[in-house]
């Protein structure tokens, strides 16, 4: 079983664990500031996706990490996995009809979400692929029905979702390319403290790329691209070289005891996940955070 690098038991059934504490300067630039100014009623939270697009390394399974641009509104500096928000789109059903090994109601069993609910379960899902290539260029979860697409025929489609205005059911249909169910697994959900001013209800993924992606982040959004075991990753926090957030840093702390990738997505298939709504208070000399 998974633990934390605190030495606590995972998320999955364990006992609770202690408070996090984390120094100022293992913190994104001014993300401590934002909690002298805590709104008089709390934000409500978007419906936003986030995948952690893994592939086979050397020292085991590598994930993705992109460090957001200081001028973006929402933790700027900090390295995070792909995500944003879930777009109407990503529900209706020309995206639907793309998914094998997936149904509306599927997802709203895995999710925990009505069947009738807006958005319906599956967008986050259709959410989190997309933006693994608005954000990376890579197709995770994405299958070709003559093999995966060449690196021009990917940059098209991902300029098409950015800035022409297509939708994603439109640029598979370009790519003749269809969604797999099986290669997308759901890990973790995680809601933004009250106190945050933006504030995300966030639907986490795991999914496999080929060994050896590259991602090309956008850069008007992001400024480095870093494929980590998570204990690497976990290690550069802890030496204040790789700022995070709690979510970030608690999903890699899940996921550093796997061998390879398909153990990794095989132990989320059979885990039931539980909502985390994390309160965090500021300490003299950074934050802590109970979950």
């Amino acid at each position: 079983m998974p633990r934390g690098t605190d030495g606590s038991r995972a998320a999955d059934g364990g006992a609770e664990p202690p408070p996090y504490e984390i120094p100022e300067e293992r913190l994104p630039p001014g993300f401590v500031e934002t909690l002298a100014n805590v709104p008089a009623t709390p934000a409500v939270p978007h419906a936003s996706a986030t995948v952690v697009l893994t592939r086979e390394g050397g020292g085991g399974p590598e994930v993705l990490l992109l460090r957001r641009n200081r001028a973006t509104g929402f933790v700027p500096g900090a390295y995070v996995f792909p995500g944003g928000r879930v777009d109407a789109a990503d529900g209706q059903d020309a995206l639907v009809r793309c998914w094998d090994g997936l149904t509306r109601d599927g997802a709203a069993a895995r999710l925990s979400i009505a069947p009738d609910a807006d958005p319906p379960a599956i967008a986050y899902y259709g959410a989190a692929l997309r933006e693994a290539v608005e954000e990376t260029g890579l197709l995770a979860g994405v299958v070709a029905a003559n093999g995966p697409p060449g690196g021009e025929a990917v940059r098209e489609a991902r300029e098409a979702l950015l800035g022409g205005g297509a939708s994603f059911a439109a640029v598979l249909d370009g790519l003749d390319a269809r969604l797999d169910g099986a290669a997308v697994e759901y890990i973790a959900h995680w809601v933004t403290p009250e106190v945050e001013p933006r504030r995300y209800d966030t639907r986490f993924f795991a999914a496999r790329v080929p060994d050896g992606s590259r991602a090309v982040y956008d850069r008007r959004e992001m400024t480095d691209a870093v494929w980590l075991t998570p204990g690497a990753a976990l290690d550069r926090h802890r030496r204040g070289r790789l700022p995070m957030i709690f979510p970030t840093i608690r999903t890699l702390e899940d996921l550093c005891d796997f061998a390879t990738v398909e153990d990794l997505l095989a132990h989320y298939r059979a885990r039931t996940i539980t909502r985390v709504q994390p309160t965090i208070v500021r300490t003299a000399t950074g934050v802590s955070l109970r979950v």
